[in-house]
């Protein structure tokens, strides 16, 4: 990643786990060093190559961040329970860095966790217990050093001020920046083929996409041109190539480059992703959505996404997760017999997208100096 014009980064972003997303962004946001602990399975070397982030454990990321050091650093959120310690640890250790540089580093995260970390399930046995108590612990320490937080969906905007407090004299300086995409620049060359259904990302029970395949054979039987194409990879993929065999009007596409998911995206009519809660997952916002609005597909997904209720509001299908055995199929079939004009969903969107907004904000030295709300 290019320095800037001073010849140094200034600023650092701490993640637990990358992505394919984080790359992409990174590119498009201010230069910042990257140092993360592992590896999403959609992470793109090629995109890797470009933006060079750097694997390092949690001491090892730590002391670095601290030997460094930076102006900003953005750390993941408090809400996210399995990141916390690594959060902490770097706190720690800027803290003493900052005692001996006679400064104060600046803190900052993006929020769109919707699951209440108390409501977790608890281990039963005596040290995990324990281990739980403490990341609970943790996440309120991390909380309170936040200088600024970005929240993304208004869910997340209300689990914080309960969970953790955003009114408190001494809590962070906060703002809502709704987590929507601009519009994909590829859409210069794609136009959209009528009946086609798709499923992106990850092919799991909590992303519904047993769901998808048990719905499938009602939607084709009131869709007769209707083609489920299936983009991406996971548990459930031997079960995806098991129905294409099956099916013919079922088409799977494993693990492609992003040019391909691109073009798909481009050519689908309906992106579907009824999500459910898991263990201790809940669905946040949802890549595919983002990645299907930016492509002017109309969304079929549940109440647990945290855009639902903007989803909503701009005509797109909606289901009570709970809901999803009985409803998934007729409104599926609905939104691929009337789905929204693309230019229509094209329009409801911002012209920036949402999330380098909100990076913006976190990291602008003049609000910072202001100490703006």
């Amino acid at each position: 990643m290019s320095a800037p014009a001073d010849g140094r980064t200034r600023d650092g972003r701490v993640y637990k786990t990358l992505r394919t997303a984080h790359l992409e962004r990174a590119l498009a946001l201010a230069p910042a060093d990257i140092l993360y602990q592992e590896n999403r399975y959609d992470f793109d070397e090629d995109l890797a190559e470009q933006v060079r982030p750097e694997q390092a454990g949690d001491l090892r990321c730590a002391w670095l961040v601290a030997r460094r050091g930076y102006e900003i650093v953005e750390i993941n959120e408090p809400a996210a329970i399995d990141c916390v310690r690594r959060s902490a640890v770097v706190l720690a250790a800027l803290l003493v860095s900052d005692l001996v540089r006679r400064r104060r580093t600046r803190i900052v995260t993006y929020a769109i966790g919707n699951l209440d970390p108390r409501t977790l399930p608890r281990p039963t046995a005596l040290w995990p217990r324990l281990g739980r108590y403490l990341d609970l612990v943790l996440a309120r320490w991390v909380w309170r050093r936040v200088d600024r937080v970005a929240f993304g969906t208004e869910t997340a905007r209300q689990l914080y001020g309960t969970v953790f407090g955003i009114a408190e004299r001494r809590g962070p300086r906060w703002t809502t920046v709704e987590a929507l995409p601009a519009v994909c620049e590829c859409l210069l060359d794609g136009t959209k083929v009528p009946g086609r259904l798709l499923f992106l990302g990850d092919l799991s029970v909590r992303k519904g996409f047993d769901s998808v395949l048990a719905a499938w054979a009602q939607v084709r039987n009131r869709m007769p041109y209707a083609v489920l194409t299936v983009v991406g990879r996971g548990a459930l993929l031997d079960e995806a190539r098991a129905a294409a065999r099956a099916d013919g009007r079922i088409r799977v596409i494993a693990d492609p480059p992003r040019d391909v998911v691109h073009a798909e995206l481009r050519r689908a009519s309906v992106v579907v992703l009824p999500s459910r809660r898991q263990g201790a997952w809940r669905e946040q916002v949802g890549l595919p959505i983002v990645e299907g609005l930016a492509h002017g597909c109309t969304v079929v997904t549940t109440d647990e996404t945290g855009i639902a209720d903007w989803l909503r509001r701009y005509g797109h299908g909606v289901i009570p997760a709970g809901s999803v055995g009985e409803l998934l199929a007729p409104v599926v079939a609905e939104a691929m017999r009337r789905p929204l004009d693309p230019g229509a969903v094209r329009a409801s969107l911002p012209l920036q997208d949402s999330r380098l907004e909100a990076d913006a904000w976190l990291f602008s030295r003049e609000v910072i100096a202001l100490g703006a709300p």
